[in-house]
């Protein structure tokens, strides 16, 4: 027995030694190694939260170091938070590498814009001191931003905008806030918004030209009844409404915030020279009975990359002049409940590819379809007084992409004239509707059908038209002339050509 534990400790003995070879370190000479010398934080709003970066440092040699002390430059101070081989913090001491080993450093930032005095906020990791110092440099770009958020009462629950009643007498609401009387946006420095911004009854909402606005995740804007909204952009200071992510990753990710819902009974909206991009639905028109004058008049306007619908109407009355509308989840335009629509030089050109889509790019019907009691489907009605499509292209990655629903208790008046179209039906299934009668001079008048629109660049949804486009050229003068330039303010009047684009010989 005592030979067996005398063996045993010489076991144990040799095992210790073994242990204490391997982890055997020396101190950092310098000779680091960075997967990147600077680190470039992606540009963020005051006091809001960074994406995070990260990098490795090499310990390339054959022996075992330790760091002595890693640290951010401006110290505790810092806006800079790192996180060093899985520890959070802001100084470490007696960081060890194993031999021909790395570890991983993450970074992030949290700026308070009014603490600095430079827009691109700098600062370094520190690594060991004297002549064995390295560092690796941080760059961020800050914004300063006005924020505009719910606020929240005593017991901490954020004010809600109560949208109605359902049928079992609940209320309604989304999280958000009204606007202070009239508002203006302006556009020396960007809006964050957090909630529903609401223009309340009788007030208006003006988008000064060259203004940002960012919405949060479920966020948008809401106007109600007898309120207007007017966004004023101009060809060289646009309006832009996206997202309040700002890193590249999330340039053109759909859903990222609500809609633009212009709330039944509001009036008087014009949007003019603005980019809506990367929300569920842009906009949300909505109305009760007809208008003689366009409850919303939309031109030179861009939006993309919605996870629903680019632009809803129901039951309103739209003008559209030099609208594009791609890179939508169902579809780029829906005209429904009846109403009054009148579109001049528009291309609507859904290519999205992020899932399996079932509706057209153009969808037109008078009528809506509501759950009822049981599960039934109760149908509301509303005369479509007219859906005008002139000199615009419809088109997209789907055999059709323009469909029109009749149901015959409504009025139905639509017309198309002069438009390039997707509507390839090689099977027939609709070569006995009279809504899809294409000889039928009252519904339609020199359309092209299934041609080429040879768009520039469908990845980065460029939907200028070039030289081999068989919209040049085609469109039809009396219309054009209500609608002079196209929306880069290219003069087309001389040769029109169909959309919003006058063609461009592509490099």
């Amino acid at each position: 027995m005592l030979r067996y534990l005398f063996f045993l400790g010489i076991i144990v003995l040799a095992l210790s030694s073994c242990n204490d070879e391997l982890f055997e370190t020396r101190p950092s000479s310098g000779e680091l190694e960075f997967s990147r010398d600077t680190v470039y934080l992606d540009t963020v709003f005051s006091n809001i939260s960074s994406s995070t970066r990260t990098f490795k440092i090499y310990n390339k040699s054959n022996d075992n170091i330790t760091i002595s002390d890693i640290r951010l430059g401006r110290g505790q101070n810092s806006f800079y938070r790192l996180n060093v081989n899985g520890t959070s913090g802001k100084f470490f001491e007696n960081v060890d590498i194993l031999a021909k080993d790395s570890i991983f450093v993450f970074v992030e930032a949290t700026i308070d814009f009014s603490k600095v005095t430079d827009p691109i906020y700098t600062d370094s990791i520190v690594f060991d001191q004297g002549a064995n110092q390295q560092d690796v440099k941080l760059v961020t770009l800050v914004q300063d931003a006005y924020f505009l958020f719910p606020k929240r009462d005593a017991e901490g629950i954020k004010e809600k905008i109560v949208l109605g009643v359902s049928e079992n007498g609940d209320e309604i609401a989304v999280e958000g806030f009204y606007l202070d009387g009239n508002a203006v946006w302006k556009n020396d420095k960007p809006y964050v918004v957090y909630g529903y911004a609401g223009v309340r009854q009788g007030n208006e909402l003006l988008i000064e030209k060259g203004a940002n606005i960012h919405f949060h995740n479920n966020s948008g804007l809401l106007v109600e009844k007898n309120a207007s909204l007017k966004i004023k952009g101009s060809l060289n200071e646009k309006v832009t409404i996206q997202g309040d992510r700002l890193e590249p990753f999330y340039e053109d990710v759909p859903g990222q915030w609500g809609t633009i819902w212009l709330r039944a009974g509001s009036k008087g909206h014009e949007i003019d020279h603005a980019v809506i991009k990367n929300s569920t639905i842009g906009i949300l028109m909505d109305s009760v009975g007809g208008t003689p004058e366009p409850t919303l008049k939309i031109s030179n306007t861009e939006i993309y990359n919605t996870s629903n619908v680019g632009l809803l109407g129901r039951a309103t009355h739209i003008e559209g002049t030099n609208v594009v509308i791609g890179n939508n989840g169902q579809s780029s335009l829906v005209c429904s409940l009846g109403g009054n629509y009148d579109f001049i030089h528009c291309t609507f050109a859904n290519y999205w590819g992020g899932s399996i889509r079932s509706y057209p790019a153009v969808w037109v019907n008078n009528f809506l379809l509501a759950s009822g009691d049981g599960g039934s489907a109760e149908v509301f009605l509303n005369d479509l007084e007219a859906a005008n499509f002139t000199n615009c292209i419809i088109e997209g990655n789907q055999n059709i992409e323009f469909f029109l629903e009749r149901n015959e208790g409504a009025a139905f008046s639509f017309n198309f004239r002069n438009n390039l179209l997707r509507f390839d039906d090689p099977n027939g299934n609709f070569s006995n509707d009279p809504l899809f009668d294409f000889d039928n001079t009252e519904y339609y008048q020199d359309n092209i059908f299934n041609g080429e629109a040879d768009f520039k660049n469908l990845e980065q949804h460029d939907l200028i038209i070039g030289e081999a486009s068989d919209a040049r050229g085609k469109g039809f003068l009396p219309a054009s002339q209500q609608v002079p330039r196209d929306i880069l303010g290219t003069n087309r009047i001389t040769s029109p050509d169909l959309g919003a684009y006058q063609h461009m010989i592509f490099e």
